[in-house]
């Protein structure tokens, strides 16, 4: 390219800039075109070279500036000016008339002019912040209160405006998604990679805002489909989507506004977006009903964590027939015992399901479910697996009905359980729900769990009796401030437990496994666990058999696992602990140099504690049991070893180490 002086350049530049963004927007807001992509790239390429030769003239909202940055080491976090609510589902037009009804009694006059509807998006919300014009950051719902900065991410979505035309501090929200053909798009690659294929469009989407890199979310063709403008803030919600759609947001283009007089008009419209919505560029589950008035809008307020002036309508949900192969008991973090059926896995509403929660003894009774029965599952609200009906002409010979308390007595057999009069739910007796809590916290922070440093007993019961810890992610959202609120912690010792806490999300995948507490699942059975699967998720995923594969785990073992990961209020706390930066890591030992040995550690080491020594040997691939069998590599002696491991190891001829043999065996 020939040198142009600065000035020429100058012009130059805010020409391309024009042009380019005409072109982005038509093409990526309004899926039109009007010049050849190859077009495009050309000018693009010309403004890069002229930005290149004259760096200074570079600004935050060129159009060169959407490349992907350097990888972060986190994501910051980010408290929203204005709450980012979750709507309240109803499923039935008589639950709409009910939900209206409710507002009517709460409006002064009882009058609702006008309702606002839109297609519900099936993506990843999150909230883009622009100052005087210029986009400055985007934030992920997180908890409503407190997102992540994702906006290095964000900033390579091609239909996000760099620029608007509005003075002053501007927000506008909404979905990121990926269309059904780019998904498909993606699928299609990984299939001839042999990759794994990813579940959904949705879950992909917010996979890849909240990879560390900003190359991955610039590979992917994302999109961004606006929902609200919260500043400024307009009187109503159908101003508000004209306001975006004029600062050049690309929205569904689904909106409408009924009058109150035009109820019917609105369910006949509901019911035809049932019938055409899979014909959309993209996935959605519902629609999104709101009164339009603004000011009655927030007037109205929240509740819990939804206003009360929008509900969300679902449709319905789709259905699969598969088979009961197990019925396991999950024990919740309140003591509540939850019946689970283990499935057959089936593909229902575009994600695998592999097993439905029961809920309780009465709706296994009131259902008849038996192992072995075919059964109709469906996604309440497309989310949560249910048990429709069962196919009983389609049952096995020779079933039984489930029997409840003696499932519970085979399962547990250490544990006593009581249902309290009135309720439908079995609990362990005799433990309340704090007990429980702070057991498991305990638990997590122990030495042969994650070790965090601060989380000893008194704290742990500080913390859960302050309130300030009602669930185990809960540790990850502590602050110093809220920690020097208490009489035991200072600057120092809140910053030394914040530090740990922060560490702790890196550990060993093993480690994170034990710490979860999952019933029969110690060190050892982690670890055999971790190396089986290498992630969490795919241990969630994981079936009976993959389990009974692995030789050291058996029935009582599987089941205990198959439970922990079909309880709906685990999977939860797993998937809140992600979102505020779980990331177990995993070695594979496959290869490492005691790899297939097993030793037993006896007596009492003078270098190491038990627990410091049976790690040291794990990190090096090395299996550590608690009793001497046939398969015992060698048994280790330090200070007044056991009498009889010492006669087993003698009978069968295993061999001994002293403790510098040891030390010698670890390379130390």
């Amino acid at each position: 390219m020939k040198t142009i002086n600065k000035a020429e350049a100058k012009s130059r530049i805010e020409k391309l800039r024009v042009l380019i963004n005409d072109y982005r927007y038509h093409y990526h807001v309004l899926d039109e075109s009007i010049m050849s992509e190859a077009a495009a790239d050309s000018l693009k390429h010309e403004l890069s070279q002229l930005e290149s030769m004259y760096p200074d003239l570079i600004t935050p909202d060129s159009p060169t500036q959407r490349v992907a940055g350097k990888p972060l080491d986190k994501f910051e976090k980010v408290t929203h000016e204005k709450r980012m609510i979750s709507l309240a589902d109803v499923f039935s037009e008589e639950e709409i008339k009910d939900w209206i009804s409710r507002n009517e009694k709460l409006i002064p006059g009882g009058k609702i002019k006008e309702f606002f509807t839109d297609i519900k998006m099936d993506g990843l919300a999150c909230a883009l912040k622009y100052k005087d014009g210029l986009f400055t950051q985007a934030v992920t719902r997180g908890d409503g209160l407190v997102g992540e900065d994702v906006t290095m991410n964000v900033k390579t979505i091609q239909n996000i405006p760099l620029r608007i035309d509005e003075p002053g501090d501007v927000e506008v929200r909404g979905e990121i998604i990926l269309f059904k053909k780019d998904f498909e798009e993606i699928q299609e690659k990984q299939r001839k990679m042999g990759e794994k294929e990813f579940a959904n469009p949705r879950n992909l989407a917010a996979g890849t805002i909240r990879q560390l890199d900003p190359k991955v979310a610039a590979s992917r063709n994302l999109r961004f489909i606006a929902y609200d403008l919260v500043k400024p803030n307009l009187p109503t919600h159908s101003e508000a989507y004209k306001k975006l759609r004029a600062l050049g947001f690309r929205t569904s283009n689904e909106d409408k506004v009924f009058a109150y007089k035009d109820l019917s008009k609105m369910f006949s419209y509901i019911r035809a977006l049932d019938d055409y919505r899979k014909g959309l560029k993209f996935n959605t589950d519902g629609m999104v009903i709101k009164i339009n008035d603004r000011v009655i809008y927030d007037k109205l307020g929240i509740i819990g964590k939804t206003p009360r002036a929008a509900v969300a309508f679902k449709f319905p949900a789709e259905e699969s027939t598969t088979k009961v192969r197990d019925i396991v008991i999950s024990i919740g973090r309140t003591g509540a015992a939850t019946p689970v059926a283990i499935l057959d896995p089936v593909e229902v509403a575009g994600s695998t399901v592999r097993h439905a929660s029961l809920h309780n003894a009465d709706e296994i009774a009131r259902l008849d479910v038996r192992i072995g029965d075919t059964v109709i599952i469906y996604k309440a609200g497309d989310i949560i697996p249910q048990i429709k009906e069962v196919l009983t002409t389609l049952r096995p010979e020779g079933t039984a009905p489930f029997n409840y308390e003696k499932a519970l007595k085979e399962q547990y057999p250490e544990l006593e359980f009581e249902r309290p009069e009135g309720e439908v739910v079995y609990r362990v007796k005799g433990e309340t729900s704090d007990f429980i809590l702070k057991r498991a916290i305990e638990y997590y922070a122990s030495k042969p769990a994650l070790n965090i440093e601060g989380l000893g007993e008194k704290n742990v019961a500080l913390l859960v009796e302050s309130g300030l810890v009602k669930s185990l992610p809960d540790l990850y959202r502590l602050t110093k401030t809220k920690l020097i609120s208490l009489e035991r912690f200072a600057d120092l010792s809140a910053e030394k437990l914040l530090a740990n806490l922060e560490k702790s999300k890196t550990a060993d995948l093993n480690k994170v496994i034990t710490a979860l507490g999952i019933r029969h699942v110690g060190s050892q059975t982690a670890i055999s666990l971790a190396n089986k699967f290498g992630s969490l998720e795919k241990l969630q995923n994981a079936e009976k058999d993959d389990l009974l594969s692995i030789p050291d785990i058996g029935e009582v073992v599987a089941e205990s696992i198959l439970a922990f990961f079909a309880d709906e209020d685990n999977n939860k706390m797993l998937a809140e602990l992600k979102e505020l930066g779980l990331r177990p890591t995993f070695s594979d030992l496959s290869s490492a140099p005691l790899a297939g040995r097993s030793y037993i550690i006896s007596g009492t080491l003078e270098r190491y504690g038990r627990e410091e020594a049976e790690d040291k040997l794990r990190a090096l691939g090395a299996t550590v049991t608690s009793s001497v069998t046939k398969t015992t590599t060698a048994l280790i002696l330090g200070n007044k070893p056991g009498a009889s491991k010492l006669a087993k190891a003698t009978k069968l001829g295993i061999p001994t180490l002293d403790e510098p043999a040891f030390l010698a065996l670890i390379g130390e």
